[in-house]
């Protein structure tokens, strides 16, 4: 498996062009929930530097990582082209962890239009360290079947989940999930982070959950899998006392 920065997105140009260039539906894809997301997505998509194509096929954000739109068949693929590495930026060392994020935001992107694309997602952010062994595989989805394909099974949270494989990756799983939409589906994210020297010495992982129009009891009962599979698997040190 390689990870390739490109999706096909089963909707046409104009519209996945309306996702990368209103900050309200940006922020239905990339990254998740937090105090900072605004100001995180104004600063990429909408700061000084930001290019964009008279013809809406190109986008060059911050940073100077470059997305283009091509129509296809199936509908638009969207390719995310890095930028050089400098290897004096203050960034170099997450250029890892960047090209795994944008991994990650493509596929959130292609989940929002295809499944909810008037939708408002409410997500579960939970980040956890290395060096006990890789989440995906603690979790039980290192053995899930391929993309596209059907699945059943019990997460180490004791969630019984099912739907279907969204995607794969040396470092990530996609899945969508019945549980976490009212209507529809909701979309778990896992990845394995890579190791930043001095920052993430062991590597680490992360989990995003994107749910839809679920109930405050629905929400708390997930929330409160996820805490409990977090405090049993990575307990802090004033825990384990």
């Amino acid at each position: 498996m390689t990870n390739n920065l490109s999706v096909v997105v089963n909707a046409d140009a104009p519209q996945v062009w309306t996702m990368l260039r209103e900050p309200a539906k940006v922020a239905q894809w990339h990254g998740w929930e937090a105090d900072e997301l605004a100001a995180e997505i104004n600063e990429i998509y909408f700061g000084s530097k930001v290019v964009e194509a008279p013809d809406h096929t190109s986008l060059t954000a911050n940073g100077g990582d470059v997305f283009d739109l091509k129509p296809v068949a199936s509908g638009t693929e969207v390719r995310v082209t890095r930028a050089a590495l400098d290897h004096n930026s203050e960034w170099a060392a997450w250029d890892e962890d960047i090209t795994q994020g944008w991994l990650t935001f493509l596929q959130q992107l292609r989940f929002a239009l295809e499944h909810h694309p008037h939708g408002q997602r409410h997500t579960l952010f939970i980040e956890v360290p290395g060096g006990s062994g890789s989440a995906i595989e603690k979790l039980g989805l290192s053995e899930v079947p391929k993309p596209g394909e059907p699945y059943q099974l019990t997460l180490a949270t004791g969630e019984e989940i099912s739907g279907k494989v969204w995607y794969r990756s040396n470092h990530q799983v996609g899945l969508t999930v019945h549980g976490y939409a009212e209507h529809g589906d909701g979309l778990l994210i896992v990845a394995d982070q890579p190791v930043i020297e001095d920052v993430r010495p062991d590597g680490g992982a992360m989990v995003i959950a994107s749910t839809y129009d679920l109930g405050a009891h629905k929400l708390e009962s997930i929330q409160s899998s996820w805490d409990g599979w977090r405090a049993e698997n990575y307990p802090t040190p004033k825990a384990a006392n």
